[in-house]
């Protein structure tokens, strides 16, 4: 049995465990653990709810980080003014803050899936305003083989296939392979991070992505490291349109 195919039988396990427990279980707050009642898309009690930030306009326009001032429009950064990305445009649904970061690490280091109706009722409010156009292709940010039979599955293609449920068809986790090893970016300064991860990817299938457009999906987005260094192989393989989508933003680095 393939390891690809041993992690594809696990994880439709795990979501099968997750509707049952759903289904035939109380719900509670995904931070504190307060009970709720009746069904809900959203596992948060009100005054845990109060912390969780959708990241609203206005923001920059290529990098999406949002300003502090919520009067005016979108327009660049300073970064952004700066220097350049090789995908087009990021956005992301929420802050990576408490209780969102809580959440987040549960899911991706410890296998908990029950946030995960959570993050697409979430992505789904972010969408109704800031809608994305339809890619060609949905490419989730690869882990090196050794970290994905370490962790059990990828965070980064779990999401991508709750969040953009309506376009399986056009999730693909075999085009972007992570082949190099780097140690893990918690931690590292921006351009720490840039460095570890280069060259770290390569395109198995290159014809694939020749003039697409990719949307890039991870869970994160810190200081753009990862996914711009994609999107630069992306580019190189002969990808027409890189942008990044992420279920959240840490901010204050770069």
């Amino acid at each position: 049995m393939s390891n690809i195919f041993r992690t594809e039988l696990w994880l439709g396990i795990k979501e099968f465990l997750h509707a049952a427990r759903n289904t035939f279980f109380p719900l509670f707050c995904l931070s504190c653990g307060t009970g709720l009642q009746g069904c809900q898309d959203i596992s948060y009690c009100q005054a845990c709810l109060q912390n969780v930030r959708l990241i609203q306009a206005p923001f920059c326009t290529t990098c999406g980080k949002p300003f502090k001032n919520n009067a005016g429009e979108n327009h660049l950064c300073g970064y952004c003014l700066k220097h350049g990305w090789h995908f087009t445009r990021a956005r992301a649904v929420v802050f990576y803050q408490i209780p969102v970061a809580e959440a987040v690490k549960v899911f991706k280091y410890n296998g908990k899936m029950h946030g995960l109706e959570t993050f697409a009722a979430l992505t789904r409010q972010y969408y109704l305003h800031h809608p994305l156009p339809e890619p060609d292709l949905i490419l989730p940010v690869p882990l090196h083989p050794k970290r994905l039979r370490k962790r059990g599955f990828n965070q980064a293609l779990v999401l991508g296939r709750k969040l953009f449920s309506k376009s399986k068809e056009r999730i693909d986790p075999h085009v972007l392979e992570r082949h190099q090893w780097t140690c893990a970016q918690t931690g590292l300064s921006g351009a720490e991070r840039r460095r570890n991860v280069k060259n770290a990817f390569r395109i198995k299938n290159p014809e694939k992505i020749k003039n697409k457009k990719i949307l890039l999906v991870d869970d994160v987005f810190t200081t753009g490291a990862t996914v711009n260094e994609c999107a630069r192989i992306l580019l190189q393989s002969k990808a027409s349109d890189v942008e990044v989508f992420t279920f959240a933003r840490a901010m204050n680095r770069q």
